[in-house]
């Protein structure tokens, strides 16, 4: 480590180890800077006030208390981030700010605000809303086609979740983005006939076994399945 980097990291942990200072925040900054802020593709900063108390929920944790340093700066030790409220001078939109170890470096417009209705892909997945999830997820692979937000195993699992809990038509959903996110692949067909045929729809689970053994001719299951479908057929 860089001696300037150490010389950040001591400083990171002196403001750590010290007291927030009690700011007295107007209605009118807790009105401009409460909300969502869009920390990546698929997650978000939701910051609020409490008792005239800053706090933030991210990653599952509902209530996080950062450290105060002023009206508009603040460090969150979960994120090891030091943040800043900041305006755009020519959009006006509002930002979360990455105060970097150089305080003399150019300011930079690091997490937009968005309108407290924002959700993320994962958050309408989470609600069941398939298709807005869908166009999220197309979104973000347009984006970086190796996101970590698109995985292909992390969907399938969750479709599988699905299954051992017996929500089968929700089950079909996620195969159904991961089909779409990656078409090529003979696993995700796999996984959506699977899910068909648990659901009472062998039809569709033919069609979809099909579409695997397509893609990959040595899929055992695929081929044991359309071999006896179509000996039921004859």
């Amino acid at each position: 480590m860089t001696p300037k980097a150490l010389l950040f990291t001591f400083s990171l942990i002196a403001i750590v180890t010290s007291c927030s200072k009690n700011i007295d925040y107007s209605q009118e900054h807790i009105n401009e800077t409460s909300g969502r802020y869009l920390y990546s593709q698929d997650e978000v900063i939701d910051i609020y006030y409490e008792n005239n108390n800053l706090f933030l929920k991210w990653r599952g944790a509902d209530k996080i208390a950062p450290v105060v340093l002023d009206v508009n700066t603040f460090f969150v030790a979960d994120m090891y981030k030091k943040l800043r409220f900041v305006q755009h001078p020519e959009t006006k939109k509002h930002y979360l700010s990455i105060i970097p170890e150089d305080e003399n470096a150019p300011l930079t417009y690091d997490y937009l605000k968005v309108e407290d209705s924002f959700k993320t892909p994962s958050m309408y997945l989470e609600n069941k809303e398939y298709n807005k999830a869908l166009e999220g997820f197309l979104n973000i692979k347009e984006q970086d086609s190796t996101s970590v937000f698109i995985e292909e195993g992390e969907l399938n699992e969750l479709g599988y979740e699905k299954i051992r809990k017996k929500e089968f038509q929700d089950a079909i959903e996620v195969f159904k983005i991961n089909v779409a996110l990656y078409p090529e692949s003979d696993n995700v067909y796999d996984s959506l006939a699977d899910a068909y045929l648990r659901h009472g729809d062998s039809l569709n689970a033919y069609n979809n076994y099909k579409k695997a053994l397509e893609l990959n001719t040595g899929n055992k299951r695929a081929k044991k399945f359309i071999k006896a479908f179509n000996k039921n057929k004859d």
